[in-house]
């Protein structure tokens, strides 16, 4: 592993992370309803859900994808429905009060409600198990596997928490909360878009 190496992983992961899809979007609703003390914990279980894929990835669950088609298409179904059901949750709680702050067992909910959303969808299986043959070409030691998971880890922590904190500012939820039916709904419509685009993919 060569510091060019490196420094074109760690871009190519920054640039996957910010691309909008179901976990910014919605760590956005989540960071301007219920703030940072709330939405930290989630975006930790975001960050370590993404991890995750890049462990599988190592693992070679790609290749058993490739084996089995239907485990992907299961699992893009099944992540489908999860994002189809946290739309429906905010759409319908568009209108309601902001929530009390989290108590301990709402923040641990919070970050394993985190790992679920980013474990919903396997396609950053296939963006690690690309990036790491493309870039790192050849067998890998252990050693480097773990090198690169905690690269992978460390921008998905770093990423998710930058994100909270910004969307979590006094001034950015004030414009939230003056709109906050009108930000919920098209909110919940870009979950579900995502969700069906996900199961319509190939």
């Amino acid at each position: 592993m060569t510091p060019h190496q490196i420094a074109l992983f760690v871009a190519a992961h920054w640039v996957a992370m910010v691309s909008p899809g179901p976990a910014v979007v919605a760590t956005m609703q989540r960071a301007f309803a219920r703030g940072r003390a709330a939405t930290l914990p989630y975006a930790l279980g975001l960050a370590f859900g993404a991890s995750l894929w890049c462990i599988f990835a190592l693992a070679g669950l790609t290749v058993l994808f490739h084996l089995v088609p239907a485990l992907f298409y299961g699992l893009k179904i099944v992540g489908a429905a999860y994002l189809l059901w946290l739309a429906w949750r905010i759409w319908r709680g568009a209108g309601d009060a902001l929530p009390p702050a989290a108590p301990g067992t709402a923040l641990r909910r919070g970050f394993l409600g985190g790992v679920a959303l980013n474990l919903s969808n396997p396609k950053p299986a296939l963006f690690f198990s690309a990036v790491v043959l493309s870039i790192f070409p050849g067998a890998l030691t252990g050693g480097q596997q773990a090198a690169i998971y905690a690269l992978a880890l460390a921008n998905e922590l770093a990423f998710y928490t930058l994100l909270t904190l910004v969307l979590s500012l006094p001034r950015v939820r004030g414009v939230y909360l003056a709109a906050k039916r009108r930000i919920d709904r098209v909110t919940a419509v870009a979950l579900g878009a995502l969700g069906l685009g996900l199961a319509a993919s190939r």
